[in-house]
């Protein structure tokens, strides 16, 4: 028998860039995804904590598609919105923060943040010696008593000399006074699991960013595998290698962390199922409902809206787990 040729390696398994995918023409009804406008890492070192004033906050409005670039910084921080659903990555996982949370971002992790929605977006740094030693990012519940405090600091950054410029003449003494009693709440609040972890194989984390981005993209993993210059079975083999999970397991986590803020917001099923990328209402049902054990409409904040519009105020998802 002639000898078999050789199988050429393909760009992912070569260490390739991908090659560049061919637009797509959005599906009837369905708007393509917006343009990304990308922001520097918005001042931190104006901002920065020290023993003086141990807690720092401080607050910008940005729109929808916004990405604040990669960056890190020497201290920890607390992030959150007051209205609007942002999504912050890290080189680990991506996590969806609706304003009924907020996340915890441990110092030196290198961490952006991309708007889903237009978005009130908050940060709170802690000087290393009063914040929790947590070492991964943790998603928080928001108590009001933490929303209170978080929102009683100063956001004045300082200036080009560094210098403290607060609005408030006693805001270095209310940030100390604040500090301690923020902490213990930070400390007792529940733990919620909404992440969805990222390989590190940069061709995989693209096909994986490309999906976060636009979940209403209904293409195929041979299609997004393409895309990057690689087999269908090798990223179905590098997504079990490098997560534990096949890729619709993967994917089905995202949809869920996708598909909760929206449902809390009170939007109806209807939409969020044709924005996570189903053709069907009963397709995105019976998968949400195989997943958490309950309708979508369980999750649907049907309560009263507060005053800022923050849209999922004090509602609780009842201890969902992102679970494969």
């Amino acid at each position: 028998m002639p000898a078999r040729a050789a199988r050429t390696p393909n760009a992912l398994e070569q260490g390739q860039p991908p090659r560049q995918p061919r637009a797509r023409n959005p599906r009837p009804g369905r708007p393509a995804a917006g343009p990304t406008q990308s922001v520097g890492p918005l001042t931190p070192h104006l901002y920065a904590p020290d023993a003086v004033r141990p807690l720092r906050a401080k607050e910008h409005f940005l729109q929808a598609d916004t990405r604040v670039e990669l960056h890190s910084h020497p201290w920890p921080q607390l992030t959150f919105s007051t209205r609007g659903v942002i999504r912050l990555s890290t080189r680990e996982g991506s996590y969806i923060v609706p304003p009924s949370r907020a996340l915890w971002v441990p110092a030196d992790i290198p961490h952006s943040i991309t708007l889903i929605e237009d978005a009130e977006l908050r940060t709170v740094y802690l000087h290393a010696w009063i914040a929790p030693d947590w070492e991964k990012c943790e998603v928080l519940e928001i108590s009001p008593l933490l929303r209170a405090l978080m929102l009683a600091l100063d956001t004045a950054p300082d200036g080009p000399d560094h210098t403290h410029h607060a609005a408030d003449p006693h805001a270095a003494q209310r940030e100390r006074w604040i500090a301690p009693l923020l902490v213990d709440e930070l400390e007792r609040a529940t733990q919620i699991r909404i992440d969805v972890p990222l390989p590190a194989d940069r061709h995989l984390r693209q096909l994986c960013e490309t999906l976060l981005r636009n979940p209403a993209d209904r293409a195929t993993l041979a299609e997004r595998a393409a895309a990057v210059g690689a087999s269908e079975r090798t990223v179905a083999r590098r997504f079990r290698e490098q997560l534990g999970m096949s890729w619709q397991q993967w994917r089905q986590q995202a949809v869920l962390a996708h598909a909760l803020p929206l449902l809390a917001r009170g939007m109806a099923v209807s939409q969020v199922a044709s924005a996570s990328g189903y053709t069907t209402d009963s397709a995105f049902c019976a998968m949400f409902k195989a997943a958490t054990g309950k309708s979508p409409t369980a999750f649907q904040n049907k309560g009263r809206r507060n005053a800022r519009g923050a849209g999922v105020g004090n509602y609780q998802f009842d201890s969902v787990d992102m679970v494969p």
